[in-house]
């Protein structure tokens, strides 16, 4: 998709000139809906003009930043469009597309963008009285949504603030629990450094500021000696064990539930071998941000430790396995569901007017990426130059396409464990964007990432009997 496709001016200029009339993005099947365009073409079937076409092999080649960089143009609206299903040319491309559009919908809809804007449907080679009702179907619903001018606020527009989460619901570990713990893992690190069963042990060591923790990576007994826990133990350790800050050799790593969540993740994309790990859960009982309250992702949690760790470090003690205790800790209700309930009963105006004073705030810091295990490609998307699917510099349209490209990228495959929330120097919610795909995931497929290493990914996999209620009759 390149720039000329595209060059319709903004919105109000258009309507200045004309009134209003809707730029429909069109991405379509070369196989079947171009065939089907081309046929409405030459028996004179007439349909409105408001549609331009992108051309691509099959809709298993689509991608979202293809319907973010058509919004971030210019366009109202996006439809995408491709075989039947059980007609593909690639055989199984559309059932492939069929769930990341799903998924695509599901982020576009809670960040606001009105459900009349983005649409799919099938329509196949003969098809071209099929064709042209659709386009006359979508340009009435995106005409009705009218100019696309989300990226300038409105004036007098009052924030939206979400409601202050419940209180934690339970108490942080002692000092004396904490220390036995660490007293646990430095125990466990010596025995497996001084027999050479790992070449390094990966945990946490005391920070600057007391009470804090860092990670720590001993490879001696001297440097196992530093080893701590405490209720600060933030870090996700798993973004060690891939990518460009991969540890090498033989590790032993210490493990929240939540981030044991991320090494499966790692497994199932092919990332490491189990072989070179040793996995040390720790029986967390909460981490706690910076004013002292229990993190919001620990609410929902017991803290106990994630099946197939080969050692479970408490208080009491090292146990064999992933040994859970006897009396998990009692959970409450996760306040980020709470969160995203609010903003999904605000209309989708409102809605967006939260994201977008949050994307505002983006300082494109890449803070997030750095913390996140799953973010571990070679190259960026936000670094690609030729083409250039993200703009380099700060402002609406760059940082709103950023984070909603992160948050899709992470769809079925998000730990849970919120390192990129904390991490953010501007404190947005990214929480909540991950949070709402994981459920939507959930709900469609019946998926929870991180539980099981040999499944297959999500939005890698498909069933014929997937839902589609979102797809155009």
């Amino acid at each position: 998709m390149n720039g000329t496709l595209l060059e319709i001016g903004p919105p109000a200029a258009r309507e200045e000139r004309s009134g209003f009339e809707p730029v429909v993005v069109a991405i379509v099947c070369n196989w079947c809906t171009y065939a089907g365009a081309d046929m409405a073409g030459t028996t004179r079937r007439a349909y409105p003009p408001n549609v331009r076409l992108l051309r691509v092999p099959c809709t298993g080649r689509v991608s979202p930043l293809q319907v973010l960089k058509a919004f971030e143009q210019g366009a109202d609206g996006v439809l995408v469009s491709g075989c039947h299903p059980g007609d593909c040319h690639y055989v199984h491309g559309n059932l492939v597309a069929r769930r990341r559009l799903a998924i695509l919908r599901a982020l576009l809809d809670f960040v606001g963008l009105d459900a009349r804007r983005f649409h799919v449907s099938w329509v196949s080679a003969s098809e071209g009285v099929r064709w042209a009702r659709v386009v006359e179907t979508v340009t009435r619903a995106v005409r009705e949504a009218g100019p696309l001018d989300a990226w300038s606020p409105r004036d007098g527009e009052e924030p939206v603030r979400l409601p202050e989460p419940p209180p934690a619901p339970s108490p942080p570990a002692s000092p004396e629990e904490q220390e036995a713990v660490g007293r646990n893992l430095r125990s466990l690190a010596a025995s497996l450094l001084g027999e050479g069963r790992v070449t390094v042990f990966l945990g946490y060591g005391e920070a600057t500021l007391p009470g804090r923790a860092v990670p720590l990576l001993a490879t001696d007994l001297a440097e196992a000696s530093a080893l701590v826990w405490n209720d600060r133990c933030h870090s996700n350790l798993a973004v060690y064990l891939a990518g460009p800050n991969r540890v090498p050799g033989k590790v032993a790593v210490v493990l929240k539930a939540c981030d044991a969540r991320a090494v499966i993740g790692l497994q199932q994309e092919g990332q490491l071998r189990r072989e070179d790990l040793v996995l040390v859960g720790v029986r967390c009982p909460g981490v706690r941000e910076e004013d002292g309250r229990l993190a919001l992702k620990c609410h929902a949690c017991d803290g106990e430790v994630a099946a197939g760790c080969d050692f479970t470090v408490s208080a009491d003690g090292v146990e064999t396995g992933a040994a859970r205790s006897a009396a998990p800790r009692a959970v409450a209700p996760d306040p980020r569901d709470a969160a995203i309930a609010f903003l999904e009963g605000l209309p989708p105006a409102r809605r967006w007017a939260f994201w977008r004073e949050q994307f505002d705030r983006c300082l494109r810091c890449y803070a997030c990426r750095a913390v996140c295990p799953l973010c571990y490609c070679g190259t960026c998307i936000s670094e690609h130059h030729r083409p250039q699917w993200i703009p380099a510099s700060i402002g609406p349209r760059g940082n709103a396409s950023w984070n909603a490209i992160r948050a899709y990228h992470l769809a079925g495959r998000c730990a849970g464990c919120d390192e990129c929330t904390r991490a953010c120097p501007a404190r947005l919610r990214l929480d909540l964007l991950n949070r709402r795909l994981a459920l939507e995931v959930e709900r469609r497929f019946g998926y929870r990432a991180g539980e099981d290493p040999s499944a297959a990914p999500p939005l890698a996999a498909f069933r014929p009997e997937d839902p589609q209620e979102f797809v155009h009759a």
